[in-house]
């Protein structure tokens, strides 16, 4: 049965998928000759078949990965044998990207294949100078990178590093399709991402573990197996929010529902919901009932257990079908004309030719609580962190121990307000106006990180996560690996992080940085990503209490502080004396015909930066004051605690080193 369960999960998943994108072809008409340009019958279809291989060959990869490195022991066969399956995934990854590339540029150009130097020159241009080439170019590299370095590398944290590798293949992939032209394109982009790249775990993760089934039995497998299943949860609800959000950017109306578009749109929903039928099985009956920790030899594991691995086995194989269901018809997809037009516009609006949507309405009081511009990738960091943060206080609540409610409150609140200036009214116009974009630049690298600081997430996490025993690394091993390493260590010191925290203003606003920002979606994601995480350790090392390297004495904090301090009012100084503008062909050409000028906007930009920004600063100078003189109270006290149970030893020795240096010195004007 094992060989038969390896052979057969992957067969059925490429058979069945294969049938989809045929299928889904033939009801969306995505292989339909076009009227101009045909490039042939072969690129029509080899095109969707070869995206379809690229999505299978990335799941493989990562879904292996993320077992080898969450749910396996690095000493035992199967993480061996895991390494090699994901080498293979990305091999069949590399191929199938230069395939894609290939076929590509035939349907692109309507070029016919040719062994001729015109056919060459052409397809050099292509990989070099047409946007789409250079991206299938650079995800076949990393690709082959990650090839190499899935047989080369055998060490978990280097294999850790590999894995953020094979993550970064898929940003030119979420840049495509669909999402490349369209309107609301941070929305089209992080929704395409987050589908598939949570829907690429989802499906290589189940992949891995029926193509490990001859290493991993009995309790082994079930582990692997209850730990898979958590994550499968969490990408069941990422893939249908993820696409939900991209199907609504697609779609449009409900009547357009009944589109070829729309219909693959439910069959695919129809295999999602099937699929997340067979993940409740799995959580609620099937993994209880397989053999559990403590029945270690073959001989202990019951006959209803052995029924249970054998029901396990069929339900993973009948599962990864629906898997090539919902891949098949995703292929498929995005060769459909979609209902709502997804073209990068060609005329408009100075604001729809840079950003490819229309200036928001004027801003007044009431958009600060009426204006919205979702980002789904921070609703979901912000959603999963309070629910998991709760989950830890109440395991803790659970076991008797306790956990400071004003922690929990300041989490939660720091959470809510990144969600907000992340969503709402600083994001709708902080592309359009300067001040708002300040604005939320200074919320996200002060306000935010003021609150998350004391909730001391780290902290947490090593108090509530268990701690594995079976020489697998869970979440807690990982945190522990993090917050000991040298570079975190480096990161995390106090003069370290407050360069960083100070020397990140002037090097974003003064550089290229800030233009990239502003007109790429993911310069806006590492932006916002980066003044958190640069405003958070600096908060921690000043006021935090998660763990990390020694923190500076209290009156070196004082010193930072001011000293940021002074960097931030004479950066706003700076920004509002100025006489040109940052970014002219963007903040200067958007049309706005309402508020100031882009010139006397700027000028409150840097007000908000001098005055705004300085608020927290305060209050961090403030908490840090008072944990100094709580700190000398501490101290006191331990010592006045340690004199009392010594019986006053130490003042008594010194009252006696006292007295001998009296008789000295009597005994010596004797003498004289």
């Amino acid at each position: 049965m094992t060989r038969s369960v390896r052979i057969l999960g992957p067969s059925v998943l490429l058979g069945v998928a294969l049938l989809a994108v045929f299928a889904g072809l033939a009801l969306g008409g995505g292989a339909d000759a076009p009227a101009i340009g045909d490039p042939g019958a072969l690129v029509r279809y080899a095109l969707p078949v070869m995206k379809l291989v690229v999505n299978l060959g990335v799941a493989l990869t990562l879904g292996t990965i993320l077992i080898a490195l969450f749910a396996l022991d690095s000493t035992r066969p199967a993480y061996s044998r895991a390494l090699d399956v994901a080498a293979a995934g990305a091999g069949v990854y590399t191929v199938a990207s230069a395939g894609t590339a290939f076929y590509t540029f035939m349907n692109i150009t309507g070029t016919r294949f040719s062994l001729g130097n015109d056919f060459g020159q052409k397809l050099a241009v292509f990989f070099t100078d047409v946007e789409v080439g250079q991206a299938w170019l650079i995800t076949t590299l990393i690709a082959a990178a990650v090839t190499v370095l899935c047989f080369a590398v055998r060490n978990q944290t280097g294999l850790f590093f590999v894995g953020v590798l094979a993550l970064a293949s898929l940003v030119p992939m979420a840049e495509q399709g669909h999402a490349a032209g369209a309107a609301n394109h941070a929305q089209a982009v992080n929704g395409l991402g987050l589908h598939i790249l949570f829907a690429a775990v989802w499906v290589g993760g189940l992949l891995a573990l029926v193509i490990l089934k001859r290493e991993l039995e009995g309790v082994e497998l079930t582990r692997a197996l209850s730990r898979y299943s958590t994550v499968a949860l969490i990408c069941f609800i990422v893939v249908a929010i993820s696409g939900y959000v991209s199907a609504q950017l697609r779609i449009g109306t409900w009547e357009s529902l009944l589109s070829p578009y729309g219909l693959l749109v439910i069959l695919k929903v129809a295999a999602l919901v099937a699929l997340g039928m067979f993940g409740a099985m799995y959580r609620r009956w099937v993994i209880q009932r397989m053999p559990q920790p403590g029945a270690a030899s073959k001989v202990a594991v019951s006959r209803a257990a052995r029924t249970s691995t054998r029901l396990f086995w069929t339900l993973a194989v009948t599962e990864v079908g629906f898997m090539g269901i919902a891949s098949g018809f995703a292929a498929a997809l995005a060769r459909t004309a979609t209902p709502v037009p997804q073209e990068a516009p060609q005329e408009g609006t100075p604001a729809i030719l840079l950003t490819g949507d229309p200036l928001p309405p004027p801003l007044q009081p009431s958009s600060f609580i009426t204006g919205w511009d979702i980002d789904l990738i921070w609703m979901l960091v912000c959603g999963f962190g309070i629910f998991f943060y709760l989950c830890g206080v109440w395991r803790l609540h659970k076991r008797g121990d306790t956990w400071s409610v004003l922690r929990t409150i300041s989490w939660i609140a720091g959470l809510l307000l990144l969600f907000y200036l992340t969503s709402g009214a600083t994001n709708l116009y902080q592309r359009y106006l300067f001040s708002l974009h300040m604005l939320g630049h200074m919320g996200l690298t002060m306000a935010v990180p003021v609150l998350l600081a004391p909730g001391a997430p780290f902290t947490l996490a090593l108090r509530a996560l268990r701690k594995r025993t079976d020489g697998s690394r869970g979440p807690r091993e990982w945190v522990l690996i993090f917050v000991h390493s040298k570079f975190s260590s480096f990161i995390s010191h106090g003069v370290i992080a407050a360069v960083l925290f100070a020397g990140s203003l002037w090097a974003f606003y003064y550089s290229p940085l800030l233009r990239w920002a502003m007109e790429e979606h993911i310069g806006h994601e590492w932006m916002i990503a980066h003044f958190v995480i640069t405003g958070y350790l600096f908060v921690n090392a000043l006021i935090g209490v998660d763990p990390g390297p020694p923190r500076l004495g209290y009156p070196m904090r004082l010193l930072l502080l001011m000293a940021t301090m002074a960097m931030h009012a004479f950066f706003g100084i700076s920004i509002m004396m100025s006489t040109g503008l940052f970014a002219a062909d963007w903040f200067g050409a958007m049309g706005r015909t309402w508020g100031p000028t882009p010139l006397e906007d700027q000028y409150i930009g840097g007000g908000i930066a001098w005055s705004v920004g300085e608020i927290p600063t305060i209050i961090l100078a403030i908490i840090v004051a008072v944990q100094w003189a709580k700190s000398d109270t501490r101290e006191q006290k331990r010592n006045d605690r340690s004199e009392s149970r010594s019986d006053d030893a130490k003042l008594r020795a010194y009252n006696e080193q006292l007295a001998k240096l009296a008789a000295k010195d009597d005994a010596d004007k004797d003498r004289v």
